[in-house]
């Protein structure tokens, strides 16, 4: 048995930042090690001109495939059940890469 924490990854619609704040802070605080999205496009972004390019976007949807790879386990963060498409690609990574996946409610 190994003594390192649990790597949890937080996946979910960059809608639900807050939520996924908050399950990265409870996991932290409940021992976890925590990977999750590092860059939530706002709408104000976009009125200033700093929106992320596609070929970004591209980038940090692979990116975040890699830390599928680097967990234990998957933490789909979906409140009402919603799953937007770029989640739902990250439910299939993970089902197909063997992941456990959890979700924050009910689907």
């Amino acid at each position: 048995m190994s003594d390192r924490p649990e790597i949890v990854c937080i996946c979910g619609s960059a809608r639900f930042v807050d939520e996924m704040l908050a399950a990265n802070r409870d996991l932290t605080l409940a021992g976890a090690i925590v990977v999750a999205p590092g860059v939530f496009p706002r709408a104000e972004d976009h009125e200033a001109d700093q929106s992320i390019t596609n070929e970004q976007k591209t980038a940090l949807g692979a990116l975040h495939l890699r830390k599928i790879d680097l967990a234990d386990r998957v933490l789909i963060v979906n409140p009402g059940g919603y799953i937007g498409e770029s989640t739902s690609r990250e439910i299939a990574y993970a089902r197909a890469t063997g992941k456990p996946i959890t979700f924050t409610d009910p689907t």
